[in-house]
């Protein structure tokens, strides 16, 4: 059942932001967000690589202001809090290779949903710094509780939407939905309350963007950045007494009818948080963990096509074509047949495959313009072709399935279909292990072996630490 005319949600969302404490958090819910806190700076650190980061950076360096927090990657430079936001934002979405919220409802379509861990990181990371420079300590209790209270808004956000915001719409989710959970981070470590909170959440309303046009560009990862800023920028705006609708969420006019159309009534009804662990987004339905630097729907294809190579010994030279077969789900958004670049490799399953063929690998050092524009990897793509397969569309969107068919020079035809259970996913998660070798590939040439060991004991116990600005000074080469 939905409605294009939900109510309440924003009083309901600012009362769970500003009731929150950390002994409220279910303890598997706790031990998942340490995860995703992990994972995070982990991407932001693997940001750093990139042109993206460091545009964002120089601009930010260039516009000066109040001292408040670390520009990322920039030694001492300090700028203002929803600058350092931006830039932190930015890094932590360069690489495409932060988490992803998981539904299990067969009316959403599987990957369209939100990023849901940096923009509430970045927005945490910055207004504590902010906070110190206040002269106010930031416990890590304090802000693993404006995280966890950010990430579950903002997956609650995305959830309740109508699927039109994506589809028909075509809105980036991480963009319109990361505001949110920026803004509520943001909120809770200022200690907005009442009308100023319900103010912020509002103002994001006015605030929230992103488009999916740019996806393969610098400015996917950017509406992952102005998330952050603009949901530091609405709690500030809120704290100094700037004004909004009270309920900007709800309602005619508000966020949820404008930009999707409505939403699930039956959803919304069970409110934010609770005392048990399911009733928490990032328990259930949950969050997968990416493995790969790229789009989630294509993770399952890069497996199989791993498998696939593994199984039968199969090298680059003996392949003649390879036809992969898949839902509109899948295909749709990984739009380019051919990458010329490595941020369009990101949305090309071409260029995906391309890197597992001839790498068996798909990381850091793959995801380069030298590599995806090499002769061998044009030759390559070129090879690699793509089909809307009707059986596999007709059985639904709400998970991803794909069967590739790898023809050979000598005239075999392999079948391998990818596996349903995705490396990452709730069904078949990285293990702590795993988790901290990510962290190795992110900071490789960016962090020393003992920051990264500092990084991943603080996180392990986020909750305990005296000074949560010791997250931010770690991550910072």
């Amino acid at each position: 059942m939905s409605t294009p005319y939900p109510v309440g949600t924003t009083a309901a969302a600012a009362e769970f932001i500003e009731s929150l404490t950390v002994a409220d958090i279910p303890r598997e819910a706790v031990r998942i967000g340490r995860r995703c806190v992990l994972d995070g700076l982990a991407v932001m650190v693997a940001g750093l690589a990139e042109d993206t980061w460091k545009l964002l950076a120089d601009e930010a360096e260039e516009q000066g202001g109040r001292r408040d927090a670390l520009l990322f990657g920039r030694g001492r430079t300090r700028v203002p809090a929803a600058i350092a936001a931006r830039v932190l934002g930015g890094a932590g979405h360069a690489h495409d290779w932060d988490d992803t919220q998981v539904s299990n409802d067969p009316r959403h379509q599987y990957g369209l949903l939100t990023h849901p861990t940096v923009p509430p990181l970045a927005a945490a990371l910055a207004v504590s710094q902010r906070l110190a420079a206040e002269g106010q300590s930031v416990s890590g209790a304090d802000f693993f509780t404006a995280f966890m209270a950010g990430f579950e808004v903002e997956c609650k956000i995305s959830e309740w939407m109508l699927p039109f915001v994506y589809r028909e719409r075509s809105f980036h989710s991480s963009g319109v939905a990361g505001i949110f959970g920026a803004a509520a981070a943001a909120a809770k470590l200022l200690g907005l309350r009442g009308a100023q909170l319900r103010m912020a959440l509002s103002m994001c309303a006015s605030m929230a963007a992103g488009c999916r046009v740019n996806f393969g560009t610098m400015s996917k990862p950017l509406q992952v950045a102005r998330a952050a800023e603009n949901g530091v920028t609405a709690a500030l705006l809120a704290r100094r007494g700037f004004t909004a609708d009270l309920d900007g969420l709800d309602g005619q006019w508000g966020y949820f009818r404008v930009y999707g159309n409505g939403v699930f009534t039956e959803k919304t009804a069970q409110g934010f948080g609770g005392a048990r662990a399911s009733q928490w987004s990032i328990v259930s339905p949950g969050v997968s963990v990416k493995p790969y630097p790229s789009g989630i729907l294509t993770h399952q294809t890069m497996d199989g096509m791993l498998e696939l190579m593994r199984e039968h010994s199969i090298t680059p030279e003996q392949i003649e074509r390879i036809d992969v077969h898949a839902g509109s789900n899948v295909l749709n958004p990984i739009r380019f047949a051919i990458a010329r670049t490595h941020l369009q490799a990101k949305f090309s399953m071409a260029g995906l495959l391309t890197m597992i063929i001839l790498r068996a690998r798909a990381g850091r050092q793959e995801f380069t313009d030298e590599f995806i524009g090499s002769p061998q990897a044009q030759d390559m793509q070129a090879r690699i072709h793509t089909h809307v397969d009707p059986q596999i569309e007709a059985q639904g969107m709400e998970i991803i399935r794909s069967r590739i068919e790898l023809r050979t020079r000598d005239g075999r035809l392999l079948v391998h279909w990818a596996p349903e259970k995705y490396r990452g996913g709730p069904l078949n998660p990285l293990s702590d292990e795993d988790l901290v070798a990510k962290l190795a590939a992110c900071a490789d040439g960016l962090l020393d072996a003992d920051r990264q060991a500092k990084l991943v004991r603080a996180v392990r116990r986020v909750e305990k630490i005296a000074n949560a600005v010791q997250l931010a000074r770690l991550i910072q080469p």
